[in-house]
C-alpha cells in the first residue's frame, strides 16, 4: 500500500467537500484524474474508502481511518518544512490562508501586506472560500489560518476577532431607493441586481432563497468597484461591504442602503487549531491579525 502526500491532500479535500468534484477542485485536479487516483488509492489498499451515493461521497469506516492519520502525515510534513525553513537560506515556507469574500478584499491586504515585506522568505498560499468551507478545511487540515463569519459555527476551533463587516445595497443615485436610510433586503428582491462572482454572492443567495426568491443578477463581477460601476449606470442593485461603497462613492455617482436584516452585519473571526500547536511562523502571522488595525472597522450606530 503506497500513498504519497498528493493523494492524501486528494483524499481529504473530498472527504471534507463530500464531493469528488468539488474535492478534486480543491486539489487542482481534474475529475477524470481524481477519480483514477481514488480508485488506484482502492485498490492498493483492497479496501472501500468512499462510499458513493446520488448526494456525494462520505468516507468508509476504512477511509476516516485513512483521513485521520492523513491530517496526522501532513501536518508533521507542514511542521517539517517550517522547521526547516528556519535553518536553510533561501527556503521559502508557505502558509495557507483562507478567507471569505470581504476579508480577501476589503480587510486582509492592508494587515497581510506589511507582514509579508517583513518576512521575505514566507509566502502566503491565499483562497477565497465560503465561511462554512473555510471552517471545514481548517479542522480538516487543509489550511492553518481561515477568516470567517460569526455566522458559521467554529468549534472547536480556536477563534480572535479581526473585523465587522457591514453588507449594504448599492444603486445608482437616481435610484427611487437611494433617499433611504435603511432598507430590508426583501424589498429589492424584485430589483435587478448586479452579481458578484465570489464567496459573498452564496451568502446572498441562501439569505434570498429563505425568502424564497430566487436571484438571477443580470451579470456577475469580480470586483466590487465593477459592482459600483455598473450600479451608478443604473444596471440594477448589488450588494457590497460598506468600506467598498464608500471608497467607491467618493468618484462615482451612487448611494448606498444599509439592510436592517441582521445577517447583513457580520463579524469576521480569525480561525485556526489550536494556536499553541501552530508552527512559530504560522502563530507570530496569526496574532499579527488578530491584533492589526490597519482596516477600518465600522461602528454599527454609524450612519452612512
Amino acid at each position: 500500500m503506497r500513498f504519497d502526500l498528493a493523494d492524501l491532500r486528494l483524499f481529504l479535500a473530498v472527504v471534507e467537500a463530500g464531493s469528488i468534484t468539488h474535492g478534486a477542485s480543491a486539489a487542482n485536479l481534474s475529475l477524470a484524474a481524481a477519480s483514477e487516483r481514488l480508485r488506484q488509492m482502492e485498490a492498493s489498499g483492497g479496501v472501500s474508502l468512499l462510499d458513493r451515493g446520488r448526494r456525494g461521497v462520505s468516507a468508509t469506516r476504512a477511509g476516516e481511518a485513512l483521513a485521520h492519520h492523513a491530517r496526522l502525515v501532513l501536518h508533521q510534513v507542514a511542521a517539517m518544512q517550517a522547521e526547516l525553513s528556519e535553518h536553510a537560506r533561501g527556503v521559502r515556507a508557505t502558509i495557507r490562508l483562507f478567507a471569505n469574500t470581504a476579508a480577501m478584499a476589503e480587510f486582509l491586504p492592508g494587515r497581510l501586506g506589511p507582514w509579508l515585506a517583513a518576512h521575505p522568505r514566507i509566502d502566503v498560499n491565499l483562497s477565497e472560500r465560503p465561511s462554512s468551507e473555510i471552517v471545514k478545511a481548517i479542522a480538516g487540515g487543509l489550511a492553518e489560518i481561515g477568516i470567517v463569519s460569526d455566522a458559521i459555527e467554529t468549534s472547536p476551533l480556536t477563534t480572535s476577532p479581526f473585523a465587522v463587516d457591514r453588507l449594504v445595497a448599492v444603486m445608482s443615485s437616481t435610484h427611487p431607493m437611494a433617499r433611504e436610510r435603511r432598507i430590508a433586503f426583501s424589498q429589492l428582491l424584485g430589483e435587478d441586481q448586479i452579481g458578484f462572482a465570489g464567496a459573498l454572492q452564496q451568502h446572498v443567495d441562501d439569505h434570498a432563497a429563505r425568502a424564497g426568491h430566487r436571484l438571477q443578477p443580470r451579470v456577475h463581477l469580480r470586483t466590487f468597484e465593477g459592482i459600483c460601476r455598473m450600479a451608478a449606470d443604473g444596471v440594477g442593485f448589488g450588494i457590497v461591504p460598506e468600506i467598498a461603497a464608500r471608497r467607491c462613492r467618493r468618484t462615482m455617482p451612487i448611494a448606498f442602503v444599509r439592510l436592517t436584516d441582521a445577517w447583513a452585519t457580520r463579524r469576521l473571526l480569525l480561525c485556526s487549531q489550536a494556536v499553541q500547536e501552530l508552527q512559530p511562523i504560522t502563530r507570530q502571522l496569526f496574532e499579527h491579525l488578530a491584533r492589526g488595525q490597519h482596516a477600518p472597522i465600522l461602528r454599527p450606530d454609524t450612519d452612512p
